[in-house]
């Protein structure tokens, strides 16, 4: 019988033309995904921005045996009753780390060199001398130690920054927990690349902001939920650390109205980090080879620990 790939959809869909007389394909949309979940024998999850399968999971009913989300975070889906069953679930792991990477490098660099004020003084018609910010040398703290975390450790590396790496258990190259408030606290460039957990959540808080330097600037290319925004505004209007950046937030799209948009200091980006011109087919092309594997019986790639929430042994 041929297996019923479920797409939960977003616009553009992904492109699964190889995958033709070889499963048959259901798009679906959030509010119709509940209905359609138990008919399925896999779940793709293209619309990796919504949270429709934490309310739609069946539980003990009949239910996909592979969910795989397009994106690396799997927090938006997880829910108890995926986590207790049998279900397989996979994420994208691979497809972003380096675009982040050098989406990283690139907010150091504008900071240090002061990109930002040089366009706006150019649009103003000013000229004005100012002296830049030698990036070798500087101190980096990355806080994450899978795939995306550690591409961006060896991009800053490569711009002669003194890079740490923070993971959830320390081990050879990497430092545990117990050591990030000392890191920080000796930091230049401090990046939030961890994932999404009841362990990290707005693990940056008003603590961590406080331990910072005042010349220290914050990145977060992780997950929106890593930070208490409500701390880091009060860190930015203090002016504990000297600036941020943030891909990510709690709430997305950030509101028009929020007034994270004028937060000095801070640089908002619309969670754009890892989307680089045909970051989609790959995303598509990653999941045809993994339903391959899973067509031919042998064991599926990206498999995450769904108490961890996260692809372990990174």
């Amino acid at each position: 019988m041929t297996p019923t790939v479920l797409v939960l959809d977003a616009d553009p869909p992904p492109r699964l033309g190889r995958l033709t007389g070889r499963a048959r394909i259901v798009h679906t949309d959030a509010a119709h995904l509940a209905e359609r979940l138990p008919a399925a024998d896999v779940l793709l999850v293209w619309d990796f921005t919504s949270h429709a399968v934490r309310e739609a999971w069946p539980g003990d009913g009949p239910r996909p045996r592979w969910v795989h989300t397009a994106s690396a975070g799997v927090d938006h889906l997880m829910c108890p009753e995926l986590a207790a069953s049998d279900t397989v679930v996979t994420n994208a792991r691979g497809i972003f780390d380096q675009p982040v990477a050098e989406y990283v490098a690139a907010l150091v660099l504008a900071v240090a060199k002061d990109l930002p004020r040089t366009l706006e003084l150019q649009r103003e018609r000013t000229w004005r001398h100012r002296e830049g910010r030698r990036v070798a040398g500087t101190r980096a703290c990355v806080v994450g130690s899978g795939p995306i975390g550690r591409a961006t450790a060896r991009t800053l590396k490569a711009l002669g920054v003194t890079t740490a790496l923070v993971g959830r258990v320390p081990r050879t190259g990497v430092h545990g927990p117990a050591d990030l408030d000392r890191l920080i606290a000796r930091a230049d460039w401090v990046i939030a690349a961890a994932p999404l957990t009841g362990q990290t959540y707005r693990m940056f808080d008003a603590h961590r902001f406080g331990v910072m330097q005042p010349s220290a600037f914050f990145v977060n290319i992780g997950r929106g939920g890593l930070v208490d925004e409500e701390a880091l505004a009060r860190a930015l209007a203090r002016r504990w650390i000297a600036g941020a950046a943030l891909d990510v937030f709690a709430a997305e799209p950030l509101p028009a109205d929020s007034p994270v948009w004028e937060l000095p200091g801070l640089i908002v980006s619309p969670h754009m980090s890892g989307d680089t011109a045909g970051w989609r087919d790959e995303l598509g092309a990653q999941f045809v080879q993994s339903y391959e594997r899973w067509e031919a019986g042998r064991p599926l790639p990206n498999v995450v620990d769904k108490t961890r929430g996260y692809v372990p042994g990174h």
